[in-house]
């Protein structure tokens, strides 16, 4: 409604909360069995096939390829840039810690896909709901997200694109890459399934509906303006 005065959120809070939801929304979606999201799925391939990876581990490894991207694709190199490889290691200790301390989100306790059928459902739809909320609150804090968003934000940023619709052809290009990976490594799909497909053609939507949603009810702004800047994608 016009007029109508926003909610102040604080940058550095929301950056939080959205590392938070978004490592345990992934952990909801790995135990439900219906494929993991596009982004992650070559990270839960690569550590299906070294399982001395464990998942968190091997997003690091996975990030580092599309941070090297992303610097080819910015035609440089800042300091700042690395800030988002410390949100790479923490949403791997957040993702990692969710599947070691709750036993329905375990794989070594509760195996992904025995569970009813009901209780997948439900852990897959609020599993992909808290993701695509999540990224969108990291879309709108100035502290960059782990490098899969951080590539989004930054290039959209950088050279004026929709959003929305880069979301969803960054979506499809990591789904042909985990089909690609599942099927050289193991001949059959692991990690990629119905949810999979879902996901990387609603994904981009949902965000983009998420992010206009926090836009019209909430005005996001740093506690520390002059340092906020320094991490400026379009300079």
């Amino acid at each position: 409604m016009e007029g109508t005065k926003k909610i102040k959120l604080h940058s550095e809070l929301v950056y939080l909360a959205a590392m938070i939801i978004l490592s345990f929304a992934v952990s909801m979606v790995a135990a439900s069995n219906f494929g993991v999201s596009m982004i992650v799925a070559p990270a839960y391939i690569l550590s299906q096939k070294l399982t001395f990876l464990t998942f968190g581990q091997a997003e690091y490894v996975v990030q580092s390829v599309i941070f090297i991207v992303f610097c080819i694709a910015m035609k440089k190199v800042k300091i700042v840039y690395f800030s988002s490889y410390i949100t790479c290691l923490i949403y791997g200790l957040f993702l990692d810690a969710w599947r070691a301390a709750i036993p329905v989100l375990n794989p070594n306790i509760t195996e992904p896909g025995s569970m009813a059928i009901p209780v997948r459902i439900i852990f897959f739809v609020v599993g992909v709901l808290l993701t695509t909320f999540s990224v969108a609150l990291f879309f709108n804090t100035y502290l960059y997200p782990q490098v899969y968003d951080f590539f989004v934000k930054g290039i959209t940023d950088k050279y004026g694109i929709n959003l929305t619709k880069f979301k969803t052809g960054f979506d499809f290009t990591c789904l042909t890459v985990a089909c690609i990976m599942t099927l050289v490594f193991f001949k059959k799909f692991i990690g990629v399934g119905v949810g999979t497909l879902i996901m990387t053609v609603f994904n981009g939507t949902i965000i983009g509906f998420f992010n206009k949603l926090i836009n019209k009810y909430c005005v996001v702004v740093p506690l520390a303006p002059k340092f906020a800047k320094k991490f400026d994608l379009t300079v």
